[in-house]
Parts: structure tokens; sequence; C-alpha cells
């Protein structure tokens, strides 16, 4: 192909040569020379471009060949310990065909409750493909420990690897930073452009049908939220079966050092962040610890508590799982979530569509939701392989096409040409099914996949590339369906006509860039590592933190609630409180010297 190039070249230069001799100094000859001097630089251009699709079709050969070999002759089972999953055993369904089908593996899904990673690190084997909820003190734990593979090792990386090596550099130096010099990973949701933002997840979700009935009254604060929620229960007492409604349904398994629910409400209500034990402002880059009194936290505590005692919080949320509450939203059962992946993802079905019913974003007027930035260095959850693991570069290999657009298309919306396609002019589009199931998960696959589409979803529960990144693959597309040109071309429904006459928006990420956000930028910043005589203080506090806030939660009078706040801070600080405080506060200004790097402060 390069003799090609150069041929094509010479050609060219011969052909200005030959026109500069015959033409001397006449116009006419001076613009053919110009003209032909343009078609040389179209011809290396085209040039170039054949050489570059050549090469590119003879290393996807090259990879192929590397994958046949590696491809077990046997189904083999990869053990997926796996800090973000809501699911435990074999990956089944769509997904797991999938596996079947290019790697001949089954994956089995290993969730980390309580003791589960304590007890894979004493084993000495985490298992073959390890993802994690931070690349924070257990992440480090496990680097420091050898419990992990190096990327780099017999050129694990470059030859399984190579989509992730080509266009994931920045997000592997950060893990090589932050991991002490060697390759283990790289983070979630890696970005493509700096400067731009993500869609903001948190929506405030409204069931905007039963919002239409009331008249569409102000909400203005959380307290006024919660009026509107009461009366939405007066006018709709039932859900789909029959079953008692509630403004909000909650769960627990996404507890953290604080009630999740709780913190996160915050962010969306007051833009902070998540950040040990409180809530971090990247504008002001400043520290709130959670159990200040006024603070965004207790606020938002107060918030849950005003629910439950006006019968508006589904009194099975401390105890029922992820998937009980995924249920409340998919049958109606309750009428608001902040999240928009948990709110009008479960309940925006074409069957409640077609009855008139919808939820869409209604944030309070006072909320100032935070929005992240994309990041080029990705996130803090970490794709890893467990050191022990018998097949390195088939846990490559699967990360790797995780990685490519159709990974990255497929584990987010079903398999290719079955569930979404490319059209004619490279743009992203649903097939009918693809759109079906996207809006109802509980909607039956076809076309050789067996199962509901949720039977299939992609139980890692991680990202590759963050879903607002562009994807190379199409014309200008990212990978979220919510801007595809094809998916908002018209209203779906009369139900989301009317959001969108009310609101003046198209998309659920333009109503809420209405909004007076605040913006988190993407940064290198990684969590430090907290002593053992920190941690163990810091476990007995979050321990204290999370009983205390769910029993806040329930308490039956304002009164009860402030005593029960009381005794979690008198409980907390006995334990060491302050410790952790002290020690998080150090984290803000690491974190504020990474912020204004990476904005050039």
């Amino acid at each position: 192909m390069k003799a090609k190039k150069i041929v094509a070249l010479l050609m060219a230069t011969a052909m200005v040569a030959s026109l500069t001799a015959c033409g001397g100094g006449d116009t006419a000859a001076t613009n053919n020379t110009a003209d032909t001097a343009a078609d040389a630089d179209d011809a290396e251009e085209e040039a170039d471009d054949a050489e570059d699709a050549a090469d590119a079709e003879e290393s996807d050969e090259d990879y192929e060949e590397l994958l046949a070999d590696i491809i077990p002759e046997e189904t083999v089972t990869l053990d997926v310990f796996d800090q973000l999953a809501n699911y435990s055993g074999e990956q089944i369904g769509w997904f797991g065909q999938i596996m079947l089908e290019k790697f001949n593996v089954k994956l089995n899904i290993i969730p980390d409750p309580d003791g589960v990673y304590e007890t894979r690190m004493e084993s000495g084997n985490l298992g073959d493909i390890v993802i994690w909820g931070n690349d924070g003190d257990e992440y480090l734990q496990a680097v420091e420990k050898g419990m992990l593979y190096d990327w780099n090792e017999d050129d694990l990386l470059a030859d399984y690897g190579p989509y992730i090596q080509e266009n994931m550099e920045a997000a592997l130096q950060k893990n090589t930073d932050i991991s002490g010099g060697t390759t283990y990973g790289f983070g979630f949701d890696v970005a493509v452009d700096p400067n731009a933002r993500q869609d903001i997840m948190y929506t405030w979700d409204l069931r905007w049908d039963l919002y239409k009935e009331l008249g569409y009254p102000e909400i203005k604060t959380l307290d006024d939220m919660v009026d509107v929620l009461a009366q939405m229960k007066e006018i709709c007492p039932t859900d789909d079966n029959g079953k008692t409604t509630y403004g909000v349904s909650l769960f627990n398994d996404w507890d953290g050092d604080m009630v999740m629910f709780v913190k996160s409400t915050a962010s969306a209500y007051y833009g902070y962040d998540e950040f040990g034990f409180g809530l971090y402002d990247s504008v002001e880059q400043k520290y709130y610890p959670c159990l200040e009194k006024d603070g965004p936290y207790l606020t938002c505590l107060k918030f849950y508590n005003t629910l439950y005692q006006k019968g508006l919080l589904d009194p099975d949320s401390q105890t029922q799982k992820y998937d009980g509450m995924i249920e409340d939203y998919q049958n109606g059962t309750a009428f608001l979530n902040i999240f928009n992946f948990l709110g009008s993802a479960m309940y925006n079905s074409e069957a409640h569509a077609a009855e008139g019913k919808a939820m869409y974003p209604c944030p309070p007027a006072d909320a100032q939701p935070i929005a992240y930035g994309q990041n080029i260095y990705g996130g803090n959850r970490p794709w890893t392989i467990g050191a022990k693991t018998e097949y390195p570069e088939l846990c490559m290999a699967i990360i790797n096409w995780l990685s490519t657009p159709e990974g990255r298309m497929t584990l987010e919306y079903g398999p290719k040409d079955v569930c979404w396609y490319y059209d004619e002019n490279g743009k992203t589009c649903f097939t009918d099914l693809g759109k079906t199931v996207k809006l109802d998960n509980t909607a039956e696959m076809a076309d050789g996949y067996s199962g509901t589409f949720e039977d299939g979803n992609f139980k890692m529960n991680n990202t590759t590339w963050g879903i607002d990144a562009e994807n190379p693959d199409s014309n200008g597309d990212t990978y979220n369906y919510k801007k595809w040109e094809s998916f908002n071309a018209e209203p779906g429904s009369e139900i989301e006509a009317d959001w969108r006459e009310v609101t003046g928006c198209n998309t659920p990420d333009e109503r809420m860039g209405q909004t007076n956000y605040r913006l988190a930028p993407g940064t290198t910043y990684s969590a430090g590592v907290r002593s053992d005589e920190l941690q163990v203080v810091w476990n007995q506090v979050a321990e204290c933190i999370k009983m205390n806030s769910w029993a806040a939660i329930y308490a039956e009078s304002d009164a009860e609630f402030d005593e029960i706040v009381d005794k979690m801070i008198s409980e907390a600080e006995s334990y060491g409180y302050a410790d952790c405080v002290a020690f998080q506060e150090n984290e803000a200004k690491i974190r504020a010297e990474k912020e204004n790097e990476a904005l050039g402060k």
C-alpha cells in the first residue's frame, strides 16, 4: 500500500511539472497548475486514507488470529469479583449468550456484601476479572499485596487490549500513577472530550401525568415537593397492580459510608458530591461533614423522614433490596426518583405511554444538581484482572471488547442488528425490538436470544466509555440514546409532547441544563489511603451513621427525629468521627488542587 501511495504522488508531481513547462507564464496554465497541485494533495490524502484502512484491516486480522488462539475449546467459567454488582451467580440471558458466542465463557458474578472482600483477600485470589467500587483504600491494598495482574506483563495490554491501549491513554496513565507506577486497569466512564459535561443523572423524575392533572403546581423547595407528592397520592392511591402508592421507594443495597439516597439527594439538590463522611462542593471547593447541623446531609435526611411521617415513603424501603425498588418504579408504586436510571428508565414503557403516563424531569426550582465533567482520565471504579487468573489473555480480550464501540453499545442496548444498528448516514437507531426492550426491560428478547431484556442485563454494572462520550463508529452520536436524532425527532407519545410543550425542551438533559447546576470537573484525583487504625474507626463511624440514619428516617415525630440525630452525633464522636473529618478535610485540599490543575488555574 505504501508503494501505491508513492506511485500516486510521483504521477501527480509529473503532471504538475509537465503543465508548468508547457504553459510558461499563461494564467490558465497557472490555474491548471494550482488545480493539479490540489489534485495531488487529494491524491495524497486518499492514499493516506487507503493506507490507514489497509493497516487497520491488517491489524484487525492479526488480532482475530490472536483471539482464535486463546478462545477455549471447552467452555470456561470466569469468576468476576464485582463490588458494584447487584446480582450473584451466572450471567444469564442475552449477554450470557453473547459471551458464549464470542469467547466461549460463562461469567460467574460475585458481589461484595460485608466480609467478602476480606475473605477473598485472605484466600489470595480475588477472581479472574475484578471490578472495584472505587480506586481508594481496598483497591490500593490489593495493589500492595500483589493481588492484581500487571497489564504490561508479557505485553498483555499491547497484544490483547489494543483498543484500550490506543484510545484510553490518559485513563491508563491515571491508573499507573495511583498504583505506584504499574498499570493494573482503568477507571469507568472514560471520555473523549475533556471540555464537555456528562448528562445530569439527578433529574428529579416525577410522574408527569399526575403533575399535569394537578395543574402543574409550583415546586420550589423540598417542602413543596413533599406537598405535591401528597397531592399525587390523593389522586392516585394505588399502582398498576392495586398496591398502595407512595411518594418514593428506597433500598439500602448501595449504602456506603452514609445512606445512599440521603447523600444523593444532597447531590441532586445542593450540587455537592459524596466525599467520605460528607459532601464536597467543587464550585466553592468546600467540604461539608455529614453530621453538620442544618448541613446538606441532615437536611435531606429530614426530607425523607417528613415523607415517612406523611405516609409517602414505602415502609419496606430499608428492608427491600434493589430488585424490590425496581419493581415499585416499574409498576408506578412511587412517584418520584432523583435518578434518571431508576425513575423514568424503569417507568417509561411503551405500555405506560399508551396510557398517557410517564416520568419526566421536574426539579425543584431551588435545586442546583451536580453535573459531572466528562473525564478523559476515567472515574474511580477500575476494571482490573486478578493476579491468580489462569486466563489473563481471555480476561483482557473481554475487557477490550467491552471498550470498543460495539462492546459499549452492546452492554447498554443489547446485540447489534438485533436491538440497534447504524443507518445509511451512520446515525444510531433502535430496531423495533431494541426500542421496546430499552423502554421496558421486562419485554421478551427475540432473534435467537432468550428471556427478557432484564434477565440478560449486563450484570457487571460498570462501564468503559461514559454514556455521553462520542461513539466513533457513528456519525456524531454519543452512546446516550436520549441524544440520538433518530430517537428525538418527534415526541414518542402525547404525554411526552405535553412535557416538551410545558418545558420547552426536547430532551431531559436540555431541561436539566436550565437549572443552576454545579459542575464537578473530571480530574486525576483518587482517594488517599487510610491507616489501619483510622480504618477501624472509619468502619465503626460508618455503621453508626447508616444505622442511625435509617432509624431517623423512620422516626414517628420531629422530636424523635431530633433525638435520634443527636444520639447519632454523640455516638459517632465517641468512635472518633473528628479524626475521620480531619482526614477528609485534607483530602478536600488535595481534590481542590487536582481540580485547579484540570481547569488550568
